[in-house]
């Protein structure tokens, strides 16, 4: 009877890190608030150049830009160190549980399963979460809340223009739902087809003495299973 293979998600793995990944949560408003008082010295240097004293306007100017410049500085360093920091711990913890599940699968599943996806499942794959944990989910936030506060300054200055700006946005959204999906079934088929080729190497360098010595070299680098590896392609 096979057993029921352990429930994991990001939330979960995340949730014995909350403490430091709230810190990054800081470091993401930091970021997208940086991102959108980025104009703000150019608009002050245009609005105020004639006004008044030109030389107190850029003074102020430079100011602004120069503490603009730290705060988006102090904020990504406190993001990517705390997100590097969570992603070890995450990918640790993971690869500890995957391991324990795989030594507790039952022989009829090895038989089934090949080494080489075993293999990739505790190598590439975890690798991939790490490097969504630390790059792509606080990016993904940080991205989506400079949007929303670029959008309310846009509906602040000008909502009859800023909705001629968000018209064409459902036709986006259309459109990178349709291609993901589309990605998503290509970045299936590359994993199982990455774990060909690990299968065939496991395999032989498991079996290396043998191979040596009924000195079967030449075999094996021109057998069939190498051609086939040589010659696959990715979807």
């Amino acid at each position: 009877m096979r057993e029921k293979p352990p429930v994991l998600t990001v939330v979960g793995l995340l949730r014995p890190h909350w403490k430091p990944m709230t810190l990054a949560m800081v470091g993401v408003a930091g970021a997208a608030a940086t991102e959108i008082l980025e104009p703000w010295p150019l608009k002050y240097v245009i609005d105020n150049l004639l006004k008044g004293d030109a030389l107190s306007v850029i003074n102020m100017a430079v100011m602004a830009v120069a503490a603009i410049a730290v705060g988006a500085a102090a904020s990504t360093y406190l993001q990517n160190y705390l997100t590097t920091t969570v992603g070890q711990q995450v990918m640790h913890d993971l690869r500890l549980v995957l391991y324990h599940h795989i030594h507790r699968l039952s022989l009829a599943e090895h038989d089934e399963k090949r080494t080489g996806d075993l293999i990739s499942r505790v190598t590439s794959d975890i690798q991939t979460i790490q490097d969504f944990v630390t790059s792509a989910l606080l990016g993904i936030l940080t991205n989506t809340l400079t949007l929303v506060g670029i959008v309310g300054v846009m509906l602040y200055l000008n909502w009859r223009f800023t909705l001629i700006s968000l018209s064409i946005a459902p036709l986006l959204f259309i459109v990178v739902y349709v291609f993901t999906r589309r990605i998503k079934k290509a970045s299936r088929d590359v994993r199982k087809k990455e774990g060909e080729p690990l299968s065939i190497v496991q395999e032989v360098f498991s079996s290396i003495r043998v191979v040596k010595a009924f000195a079967r070299e030449e075999y094996d680098r021109s057998g069939s299973r190498c051609r086939a590896w040589t010659t696959s392609k990715p979807p």
